[in-house]
């Protein structure tokens, strides 16, 4: 799994911008939203890593006995 990043920059004027990175989905503005509240975000850039797919491996063992 890559790793996770929020990067902020704040400029002369005190104005916040963030970046995320190696997140996927929506997962990105979930983070954002934890850190700096949802009333914060005033505007979004979707970037390619948004639109893919969160993809989840799961696995399931099945055990069968004979009669």
């Amino acid at each position: 799994m890559a790793e996770e990043k929020i990067v902020l920059l704040i400029d002369e004027e005190g104005v916040i911008s963030a970046k995320t990175i190696g997140f996927k989905g929506e997962a990105c503005l979930d983070a954002l939203d934890k850190l700096l509240g949802p009333q914060t975000i005033t505007s979004i850039k979707k970037t390619d890593e948004y639109l893919q797919q969160v993809s989840a491996k799961s696995s399931i063992k099945i055990n069968m006995k004979r009669k």
